[in-house]
């Protein structure tokens, strides 16, 4: 088997252990000592299945529901607990102070290197059922690019780590495809990655993909949240449906319901497949454009944890956020989600994007630019709510 390397430069370095392949580019730079480091720790509250599953009812007891399966689904039930998550950050939060942010800043000279990395989850369940292979790649890169953006960094570059246990060449270059794509859209670089084979460790046809990026921000520059005061103004730019979270409970929810991956989304004009599949939405360019005419204060990727759990990330103590539902139309996929699944809107709130997959907190004048412009048919984007005094995320 022969190692994919990339080249930046005339020296070369090859390093294979059994069956892992290294796929790298490098940069002539030399490692700087830092004064400080404040480390990226998040939990996507996601879970890892040995098998492929059927996503038909009469297909998959497994996932059927049970006798004594509660009428209301939770996230938790489907055998994420986010609160555990939760516990675990604040465990490692001991041994590591700082952590907690979308991204890692590292000091470099007058910049912060931002770093990201994540996976796109059990999304990759309906991949191996639908055989859509091609877009995953986006998701991604999409996941971790992302999430450096929140702190105003430019994203530079890309590492994936691809893991099965038989390489299927062809599959493989499909999903990769995916990850220049994503790349490409990000304007980033794809420097490499690896590729490892690791028999009996997962079923026949099954891949695990894993995805790491570095961005830079000046110093003076970087977005933290901690000008956000009470009165400024939550923006909503539309996801393209469930991104990359909360695929374990959308799979319970499929089982439970009377319909496969094949048939109509009800509302919808694709698919149940087609619309589960859609690939994340890469925010680079556009939030990128949006913070350099300023007046961003903070950023929030919403991922797992939702609306509830993720805005408050980016406010300073004493603050809290109230959310107007009814500033955008919950798309069909998650109002079929919601009603198959007999979800709680408190459950809905705090697993999924509902259909705004990145919140920017601005001022009130920034605010009135950022939705002229959206008026002007430039790009989508909502007003969803306000910073308020207090704690929390508040819905009305």
């Amino acid at each position: 088997m022969e190692a994919r390397i990339l080249h930046s430069s005339s020296s070369s370095c090859f390093s294979s252990l059994h069956n892992t392949l290294n796929r790298y580019r490098f940069s002539s730079v030399s490692s700087p000592n830092p004064l400080s480091v404040s480390f990226t720790q998040t939990t996507r509250a996601r879970t890892k299945v040995s098998r492929v599953l059927s996503m038909s009812k009469k297909d998959d007891e497994s996932m059927s529901k049970k006798d004594d399966e509660p009428d209301s689904l939770t996230y938790k039930d489907s055998g994420v607990d986010i609160d555990a998550g939760a516990e675990l950050v604040k465990r490692i939060a001991k041994m590591a102070p700082g952590i907690g942010g979308f991204g890692g800043l590292f000091p470099f000279g007058d910049e912060f290197l931002v770093a990201g990395t994540d996976g796109v989850g059990t999304k990759l369940k309906l991949a191996f059922e639908t055989g859509i292979h091609d877009t995953i790649g986006i998701d991604l890169v999409a996941m971790s690019v992302n999430d450096i953006i929140t702190s105003g960094a430019k994203p530079m570059f890309f590492l994936d780590y691809f893991a099965t246990s038989r390489l299927d060449v062809d599959l493989a270059e499909k999903v990769i495809k995916g990850i220049v794509e994503g790349c490409r859209q990000s304007e980033c670089a794809l420097l490499g990655g690896e590729t490892a084979e690791m028999p009996d460790f997962y079923a026949e046809g099954e891949y695990d993909l894993s995805g790491f990026a570095v961005g830079r921000v000046k110093k003076t520059s970087v977005i933290n949240g901690k000008n956000i005061v009470a009165g400024d103004v939550l923006i909503g730019l539309p996801s393209s449906g469930v991104h990359s979270n909360g695929f374990s409970l959308v799979r319970r929810v499929l089982a439970r319901s009377n319909l496969s991956l094949n048939d109509a989304l009800p509302g919808g004009s694709t698919t149940l497949g087609e619309a589960l599949m859609a690939p994340t939405v890469i925010y680079v360019k556009q939030v990128l454009d949006i913070i350099s005419r300023g007046g961003v204060k903070g950023i929030a990727h919403i991922t797992g944890g939702g609306f509830t759990d993720n805005i408050p990330r980016v406010f300073p103590d004493g603050l809290g956020a109230v959310i107007h539902t009814d500033a955008w139309e919950l798309p069909p996929l998650f109002k079929w989600i919601q009603q198959s699944g007999r979800i709680e809107d408190s459950e809905m709130r705090r697993t999924f994007n509902l259909g705004i997959g990145m919140v920017l907190v601005v001022s009130p004048e920034a605010a009135s630019r950022i939705l002229q412009e959206a008026k002007n048919g430039d790009y989508v984007a909502y007003r969803v709510g306000e910073v308020i005094n207090g704690e929390g995320v508040t819905y009305q």
